[in-house]
């Protein structure tokens, strides 16, 4: 009787140029017949993972490893240690971040092994993750939410992920939610009796458009507003300069007016709002290839797109509780329905920000995607 040979698991350190593509082509194998997942846009993945060109990386370290498995691909893991992050929060807190594995748990906990073997070796105390590759890109792991397109830079995963990491002992650090406002759930009543009691409340409020041709000044009181609000928010960094210019570029293609606004009372900036257009909507068969044909489809089939997703929202501490959020949101909603748009995706929003979650219900949201922070000491 012949006995089968035992699986064997082997784990490389990304060095070569080869070995940065397999990296980076990795999920578009794994997740191919995937009827969910929706393949992100090559170039922005490269732009994501450059060393040279993404700002992240001045304040940062990061190490990529490639999994085999009898052989063949298998998975992928990066491990990273963000300076500002331990700075700030005065921690020794390193990052996993791009995970993509088979559902194996030993490939998987040999990669979480080298990993976090990378970060202990540089001091780190504990390891924090997904981030891909900071809290302000793709992160956490979805739990809840599986038959559904991910909106646009929101993750998506296998169903078995989770239990991947928990069976490399790693357990719940933080959830975060999506609320899903359809034409259907919002209460568009009370959003508009919602906002006249805010103007009248701040009978100087007034809510007006990113311009996007003034995108540098823009992004500027965006930053201000943002490192004021969010600093004591769970996983908070500030970000730097160079970190909100590479955001204005990318604003500045993706970005619609009539879901971008900022807040002023008698002229002075108090909040903002960015939503975006969901482009996932229009990506999924283009494999992540822009050419030859890829940006002639996005154009074509720009209009067809009828989501949108609040990625990034804040208002001065000063101000919050005041009704400014809700304010913000409505003027999106509004904006969306005359365009007939027929929902938002709000979030993520972090399951401490109890103020935030209330925001999203009274507006009609109902929770649609639970994503999930991970932990482990080291």
């Amino acid at each position: 009787m012949e006995t089968a040979a035992p699986s064997t698991n082997a784990i490389t350190i990304v060095t070569t140029d080869a070995e940065k593509n397999q990296f980076l082509r990795f999920p578009y194998q794994h997740y191919s017949d995937h009827p969910w997942w929706v393949p992100p846009l090559l170039i922005e993945q490269k732009k994501l993972l450059n060393l040279d060109k993404n700002p992240f990386y001045k304040n940062a370290e990061i190490a990529f490893f490639l999994a085999e498995h009898n052989g063949k691909p298998a998975g992928r893991i990066a491990a990273i240690i963000d300076h500002r992050y331990n700075d700030f929060h005065k921690s020794k807190t390193g990052f996993f971040g791009f995970f993509e594995c088979i559902d194996n748990q030993a490939t998987a906990s040999l990669l979480f092994r080298v990993a976090e073997d990378w970060l202990r070796k540089r001091g780190m105390s504990e390891v924090l993750g997904p981030a891909n590759p900071s809290m302000m890109d793709e992160v956490g792991i979805l739990i809840d939410g599986f038959e559904k397109h991910p909106a646009i830079l929101m993750p998506y995963n296998y169903d078995y992920y989770g239990g991947l990491l928990e069976g490399a002992d790693y357990e719940k650090a933080m959830d975060m939610f999506a609320y899903l406002v359809t034409q259907d759930s919002v209460d568009r009543s009370r959003a508009l009796r919602a906002g006249e009691i805010v103007k009248k409340r701040l009978p100087g409020i007034s809510v007006r458009p990113i311009n996007l041709k003034k995108i540098r000044d823009e992004v500027k009181i965006i930053r201000n507003i943002f490192n004021s609000a969010w600093k004591n928010n769970w996983g908070y960094i500030p970000l730097s300069e160079e970190e909100f210019d590479n955001l204005a570029s990318d604003l500045k293609t993706i970005a619609d007016p009539d879901f971008a606004h900022i807040a002023e009372i008698d002229g002075e900036p108090v909040g903002f709002s960015v939503a975006l257009p969901d482009y996932n909507q229009i990506l999924k068969d283009l494999n992540g290839k822009l050419l030859p044909f890829g940006f002639i489809k996005i154009l074509l089939r720009k209009r067809k797109i009828n989501k949108i997703r609040t990625a990034l929202m804040g208002v001065l501490p000063s101000h919050q509780g005041k009704g400014i959020d809700v304010l913000l949101h409505r003027e999106a909603i509004q904006n969306g329905l005359v365009r007939n748009y027929y929902s938002s995706e709000v979030g993520w929003i972090l399951e401490s920000n109890v103020q935030m979650v209330r925001v999203a219900e009274k507006i009609g949201g109902q929770l649609d995607k639970t994503y999930r922070m991970f932990s482990k000491d080291l």
